[in-house]
């Protein structure tokens, strides 16, 4: 899966098409992500001990990878994701429409 924790992407279809958030969590056995203020639910919570307050609560539902597209950091628009090899043989993840890195 070419989307990790950490990316900025844009949702690309589905009722928050247009929204942009950071990826909060991958399941790359799903092949879903969770994004930040993207696909909100209203769920019923019991107060526990991490959580003192219950009540109804938002919570961002996974979206699939499919309908999410990474920012180009250069130019601010969606993207897709490659691969290439650096001279010190690591696998770093390319920016398809500016050619820009997008690890480290």
């Amino acid at each position: 899966m070419k989307i990790k924790k950490g990316d900025k992407v844009q949702v690309l279809s589905g009722k928050d098409k247009g929204n942009e958030g950071v990826v909060i969590s991958a399941l790359p056995a799903q092949r879903k992500v969770i994004v930040d203020g993207v696909n909100m639910a209203k769920r019923h919570q019991k107060p526990t001990n991490a959580t003192m307050q219950g009540g109804i609560i938002d919570k961002a539902m996974p979206i699939h990878v499919s309908n999410v597209a990474v920012v180009s950091p250069k130019d601010g628009k969606p993207t897709r994701v490659g691969y290439r090899f650096t001279e010190a043989g690591e696998k770093v993840r390319v920016c398809k429409r500016t050619g820009v890195d997008l690890d480290g």
